[in-house]
């Protein structure tokens, strides 16, 4: 029995929230793959392969210009050991541009080195989480991440006005 009054589906109220996946590990990106399908994300989850890749994106340059094409992710998974650009460089310039700085990330690394954590933290993260080594840990995290940050979270409009 369903006490809950009956709602409107939360991606159709709050619209779609893409999901941009920072992640240079192709095993690493395909695990978390299956695991938010497994959970049933409904979010397009778009993928860039390294730091530099990443800002682009994040900024529209190059091949990431057409926003309609490559809109603005409502959320940003970051690993932290990237190639080209480190994830506490992406996470330093996202947060310090005024158009980005309020979309959620999540640092998703493999570190649990606590200078990695409080420099995260420093930077303005969101939160931080160790990659599991068993994929029922990754479906536990894409589901917990479904609900939390797609689902309850209320974020800010991403432009800030100056």
């Amino acid at each position: 029995m369903n006490l809950l009054p009956e709602q409107a589906d939360p991606l159709e109220q709050r619209g779609v929230i893409e999901i941009l996946l920072v992640e240079d590990e192709a095993a690493d990106a395909a695990l978390l793959q299956r695991a938010f399908t497994k959970s049933g994300l409904l979010n397009p989850l778009r993928l860039v392969r390294d730091g530099e890749e990443a800002l682009d994106y994040l900024f529209g340059r190059g091949p990431y210009a057409d926003r309609e094409a490559h809109p603005l992710p409502g959320l940003v998974l970051l690993d932290l050991k990237l190639p080209k650009i480190d994830g506490l460089e992406v996470l330093r310039q996202l947060k310090a541009a005024n158009i980005l700085k309020r979309i959620p990330v999540i640092v998703l690394t493999s570190s649990e080195q606590s200078g990695d954590i409080n420099s995260a933290y420093d930077l303005g993260v969101n939160s931080y989480l160790v990659k599991p080594v068993q994929f029922s840990a990754f479906c536990e995290i894409a589901s917990n991440i479904q609900l939390y940050w797609l689902l309850l979270n209320r974020s800010a409009e991403t432009e800030v006005k100056t």
